[in-house]
């Protein structure tokens, strides 16, 4: 459309020349699911800096969102602490109701789960079978527990941070750590936040 004065609406010969923005060639707009940015950001700058490198989803993985559509109730929270003993029948007072979607899951749109397959993490309480919560939108800082793509393959490690080396601390004196070096494919997926363990 064009004003008055002749300005606006689309003019022969404006803007950016097809093919020569930072692909090289024409681009289309696209949705994709928050869980797979980190993957798909990484393909894209490679194909940037003209890598062949060939990137695959983790074949490991077993990958669950939150259902935000789901209708969320409490079930009874009992205020009291419980001890490992014979509980007291004056011990019984509900206090409120606990919903364990808002508990587990402080920001939905960023956080998913995962279920962990071997032994690398069970000094850390993290058995094979558990499922992780995982939080994308934490800081991967010194010392967190987080979920990692390494070539290919996700990993659940404690993350060590120092003199400007990325080592992925395992807590099972039967693991080597891995020093992630410039040759690795390397992406944090997310800071674990809680882990679901069946007694």
């Amino acid at each position: 459309m064009v004003n008055k004065r002749g300005h606006g609406g689309h003019r022969p010969g404006a803007g950016r020349p097809e093919g020569t923005g930072k692909f090289g060639e024409k681009t289309k707009p696209i949705r994709v699911p928050n869980s797979l940015l980190p993957q798909i950001t990484e393909i894209l700058d490679a194909h940037k800096a003209g890598s062949k490198k060939i990137f695959m989803m983790p074949q490991n993985a077993e990958i669950m969102l939150p259902d935000e559509n789901a209708e969320h109730s409490g079930v009874p929270f009992f205020s009291n602490m419980v001890a490992a003993g014979f509980p007291s029948p004056a011990d019984d007072h509900m206090d409120d109701r606990l919903d364990l979607n808002e508990y587990l899951v402080s920001h939905p749109a960023a956080t998913f789960f995962v279920r962990v397959q071997g032994l690398s993490m069970i000094n850390a309480g993290i058995q094979p079978d558990d499922i992780l919560v995982v939080d994308r939108s934490m800081d991967p800082a010194h010392g967190k527990v987080i979920v990692a793509a390494l070539d290919g393959d996700l990993t659940v490690k404690r993350i060590s941070k120092q003199n400007g080396q990325i080592t992925l601390m395992p807590e099972n004196d039967d693991y080597d750590p891995i020093e992630i070096t410039a040759e690795m494919s390397f992406i944090i997926w997310g800071v674990v936040t809680s882990v679901i363990h069946k007694v």
